[in-house]
């Protein structure tokens, strides 16, 4: 057995200057090179600018040289103080540098990044400055932030083509900060499943609650762009009234499937708790069955088990029971995936991770930009990635 050799304390602090000797000298001399390349570059535009040589007595003179001012720019490798060559009329900037950008378009990123994976604004500014050595104020990460708006336009005005079978849709709840106090906000989304198995979030829309006129919005929406229904199989909903009575005014020859979650947890919280087992074993029988035909013998077995305990509960499942069992006229494969809106739940998963550090948002257009930001990361994640039970089932 080979003889372990202790690590001493003085052995770590020599490997610990090591390293820091290392790329103290490798960040020092990329950013001396960076430096003088710029100061080169600068010192070319006004000479090319000038045409007449240094110390030349040539006339008419169009200009004259006039030494150099210092500025600022915020690189990767950290802040570089340059010599900007200038004249008595003008500056002269590196072509590479945008004219009064002093942030490189790495360092926005970043700024804009860490903000958007729910790291607050003073933690981004700290984080920041600890790479490149600038303060970064959290008003400066707030106006950086902002830029995404006008990405939040063109998501929202995207044209649809019309070819996406099943449409998921469901709501998620975040609380926002208003005069009056905070508030929660409600953010309705379209996910939507071609018959291939890519898939998309297709849009969002903030609104105050589930209604059936909010609903209504968000479905005219995704008609307007394109979605006009000519493919689409099935829609798959939570149990809002609001949304089924839109999905009739929008969508009314498109089939529509209740979630099963939802109706499981709508059952149980109406029976008593020690009913609770072999009543959810009885609903479970229902959807888990083999046929549509043997799903409603298994109704029928339910309702006579319980119809003299809980009656209100199994009337309100017999009269949902058509949308609740839509899913049996697809192929067996998808059934699983049909039934619930697991597969849009999971996209909500991340949305409460990503903005549980933010506490809240401060206005709507908060709101938009971390939903925006989220779904465009997803739909880029899914570019080339298909759900393979929807292809193979195609």
């Amino acid at each position: 057995m080979a003889k372990v050799i202790p690590i001493t304390e003085q052995f770590q602090h020599f490997v610990s200057e090591l390293k820091e000797s290392f790329w103290g000298d490798l960040q020092g001399q990329v950013q001396q090179s960076m430096r003088r390349l710029f100061e080169l570059l600068s010192e070319r535009q006004r000479d090319l600018y000038m045409v007449s040589p240094r110390h030349s007595r040539q006339k008419p003179r169009k200009d004259y040289r006039n030494g150099y001012y210092l500025r600022d720019f915020v690189t990767r490798f950290g802040t570089l103080r340059l010599r900007i060559a200038r004249t008595r009329k003008r500056g002269f900037l590196p072509e590479v540098l945008q004219k009064f950008q002093r942030r490189a378009e790495e360092v926005s990123l970043l700024i804009r990044e860490a903000f958007l994976r729910g790291i607050s604004t003073r933690q981004v500014g700290r984080l920041v400055t600890i790479l490149t050595g600038e303060p970064v104020s959290p008003q400066t990460v707030s106006r950086l932030t902002r830029e995404l708006d006008e990405a939040v336009r063109a998501f929202h005005q995207a044209p649809l083509a019309d070819e996406w079978a099943y449409l998921f849709l469901d709501g998620v709840s975040l609380r926002m900060r208003q005069p009056a106090g905070r508030q929660r906000v409600h953010m309705l989304v379209a996910y939507g499943v071609r018959q291939d198995g890519t898939r998309r979030l297709l849009a969002f829309l903030r609104s105050s609650g589930e209604s059936q006129p909010a609903w209504e919005g968000l479905l005219q929406d995704l008609y307007r762009r394109g979605l006009q229904g000519e493919n689409l199989l099935l829609i798959v909903t939570d149990g809002c009234p609001g949304l089924a009575a839109a999905i009739e005014t929008v969508y009314p020859r498109v089939l529509h499937q209740r979630c099963w979650v939802h109706k499981m947890r709508n059952i149980l919280d109406k029976v008593r708790r020690r009913d609770h087992d072999a009543v959810k074993a009885d609903a479970q029988a229902i959807y888990r069955a083999d046929s549509r035909r043997q799903a409603a013998a298994a109704f029928r077995a339910f309702r006579r088990r319980w119809q003299s305990d809980y009656g209100s509960m199994v009337r309100q499942l017999e009269r949902d029971l058509p949308q609740l069992l839509s899913f049996f006229s697809f192929p067996r494969q998808l059934w699983r995936k049909l039934r619930t809106t697991n597969i849009i739940e999971r996209c909500f998963v991340e949305v409460r991770r990503r903005t549980r550090p933010m506490v809240c948002f401060v206005n709507v257009q908060s709101v938009d930009r971390i939903i925006y930001s989220i779904f465009h990361r997803f739909n880029l994640e899914w570019k080339n990635r298909t759900l393979k039970v929807f292809t193979q089932a195609a």
